[in-house]
């Protein structure tokens, strides 16, 4: 029976997945899109994976889609590089079944390295492109676009914004569609790229694309919105909502929601009646420059105003303050207060957490540069530690820091070391290849896996080492030290890190080591939930809280510089907050007059 329920974008677009009759689906973690294979897998139905990497989850949704099943792939926008290979070469290609891809982008880039629009990727690749705007939006568009991508035999993208993925909004459930597998033929001018079947492969996407052209101009997913205005605004996805509370009836609206190709006879028809055209869309000026494209400069206030003066914010969300001071130069008012009473609350490692005992020490180490990853670990550029020095994207610390340690070499009188610092899933994701190549070019840099037994920044996802799949059930864990060594590093120490004597000493040998070196520090995040296996190898984990003996405390605050949120100091003596302790023991071993016990 149908029923409307309110769900977040995210559990929309798995349930359009789960009624577009969907059999196959795979991603990587990364927030904001993490959350929809995690409600994917609910579905018994659905063949549900976390894959390594965002270009394996992409690829393995090809090959069911060749196999004819309806498949899907869904990623955060910095996960779309990495999926890029195979997506522009699935353009041409297509596949045999629906194949859909979600892309989900961060404007403000609350928990990303960069803010880049993949409404670009789009155009580059010549996939059309869906963007819905609310939660009811994004079952629906989940469903036509395995329409579309069937109809025209080709990868459909569909881009979302993170307060689509994370808002609510009420959405009517319905049944699912089973769809019947499409017979597999063996079509190699197709599905085999080589240069000669490109060529004639890249004259379809073409034919493709002007069909698409036309459709974006009739499809009822691009509308407008006639209020009788002479002022006009054209948005899509989130925009559209907050376009609606800033201009609510005073201006009309051409909504769209096919994004590329863009309806350009419709601009064109909703322009001609205006005086003055706001265009709001977050991240890059993609609609605003079709806009100009058509002549309509003069009217156009997106990003710059007619007179080449900078309007609207060029990064970050678009929310509708943002958009009313940029039109009425004010925004909502907000209540005073004494901002000298806010205390600054950086992000910090949890109580407990098995990543603290290795900065600790990292972050005494002189002649060391340590190159960083993505990770709830990056928290440890900051203070008390300030140990690590650069950061790009996943997998990158080890290939980097090979790069430096070969220049850093070059210069006899530099005893700089590199210290490569990752994760576990990380290192699955794309450090497998970077040490690769250290082991290769006969590099000497030292690498850190920081195996906690989980995925941990995106939310505790399953991951190769784990032992469980996406939905739970119980697999192989890739043994890291098996792994490190089938690589080619004989180098290798597997550690607690809680143990500050034997990190210090790992430290110590890989710094003095000529070879390439590999440190495995191994304890289970503090917020995991354990298996069975877990209990088995960490009995005594997190079953123990430290306590400061007052009569002892002389207030030095070295136990402050383990970083560790659970210790404060009140009238010049240290207490640890019993409720946030898990006995890591990290503080106690940093004492010096063995006050903590």
């Amino acid at each position: 029976m149908a029923q409307k329920v309110l769900l977040t974008g995210n559990e929309a677009i798995a349930r359009g997945v789960f009624e577009a009759g969907v059999r196959f689906a795979s991603a990587y973690p990364g927030t904001p899109s993490t959350e929809i294979l995690e409600n994917i897998a609910e579905y018994k139905e659905i063949i549900a994976e976390w894959a390594p990497n965002e270009k394996v989850a992409l690829e393995t949704a090809f090959g069911a889609a060749i196999a004819g099943a309806r498949a899907f792939a869904s990623m955060k926008h910095v996960g779309l590089n990495v999926a890029a290979d195979p997506f522009f070469t699935i353009a041409y290609t297509g596949a045999n079944a629906g194949l859909v891809i979600v892309t989900a982008d961060e404007p403000g880039q609350h928990s990303s390295q960069n803010e880049q629009d993949n409404r670009n990727y789009a155009r580059s690749a010549k996939v059309p492109m869906l963007e819905p705007s609310d939660s009811a939006e994004c079952k629906d568009m989940v469903k036509y676009a395995f329409v579309l991508s069937e109809q025209y035999q080709c990868p459909v993208l569909i881009r979302l914004t993170t307060r689509v993925c994370h808002s609510k909004s009420l959405v009517q459930l319905e049944d699912r569609h089973e769809v019947p597998l499409v017979p597999y033929v063996k079509d190699s001018r197709r599905y085999v790229d080589v240069p000669a079947n490109a060529k004639i492969r890249r004259l379809e996407v073409e034919k493709h694309l002007d069909a698409f052209k036309a459709f974006s101009d009739e499809t009822e997913l691009n509308f407008i919105d006639d209020n009788k205005s002479d002022i006009g605004v054209i948005t899509s996805g989130m925009c559209y909502n907050y376009s609606k509370e800033v201009f609510a009836n005073t201006a009309n609206y051409l909504k769209i929601g096919f994004t590329y190709p863009l309806p350009m006879g419709k601009i064109k028809e909703f322009c001609s009646k205006l005086k003055k055209v706001y265009v709001i869309e977050e991240n890059d000026e993609y609609i605003e420059d079709a806009v100009k494209m058509l002549g309509y400069g003069n009217i156009c206030y997106g990003k710059y105003a007619p007179d080449g003066q900078r309007f609207l914010p060029f990064n970050g969300e678009l929310t509708a303050d943002e958009i009313r001071k940029s039109v009425t130069g004010q925004g909502c008012a907000l209540p005073q207060y004494d901002k000298t009473k806010i205390v600054a609350r950086p992000p910090a490692l949890c109580a407990g957490c098995p990543h603290r005992g290795l900065f600790y020490q990292l972050s005494k180490r002189k002649n060391v540069v340590i190159s960083g990853d993505i990770g709830c670990y990056t928290l440890a550029f900051a203070a008390p530690y300030n140990a690590m020095d650069f950061n790009s994207c996943m997998g990158a610390s080890i290939s980097s820091g090979h790069g430096a340690q070969k220049i850093f070499d070059q210069n006899a009188d530099n005893q700089k070391r590199i210290v490569s610092v990752l994760g576990d899933s990380t290192f699955f994701h794309s450090g497998m290849t970077s040490l690769l190549n250290v082991v290769y070019n006969k590099g000497n840099n030292i690498t850190v896996i920081l195996d906690n037994r989980i995925t941990g920044m995106t939310g505790h996802q399953q991951n190769p080492g784990t032992g469980f799949t996406a939905q739970n059930e119980p697999t192989d864990a890739v043994d890291i030290e098996g792994l490190v060594k089938a690589i080619g590093i004989t180098n290798i120490k597997v550690i607690d890190p809680n143990d500050l004597t034997a990190v210090n000493d790992a430290l110590d040998w890989a710094i003095n080591n000529k070879e390439a070196s590999v440190i495995i520090t191994r304890y289970p995040c503090v917020l995991k939930k354990f298996s069975q296996l877990d209990k088995t190898q960490f009995p005594e984990a997190f079953k123990q809280k430290c306590a400061v003996d007052q009569n002892k405390c002389i207030g030095c605050k070295a136990c402050l510089k383990c970083g560790c949120p659970a210790i404060s100091v009140t009238d010049k003596k240290a207490s640890i907050n019993a409720e946030m302790c898990v006995g890591c023991t990290v503080c106690k071993q940093i004492c010096p007059v063995k006050a903590i016990d």
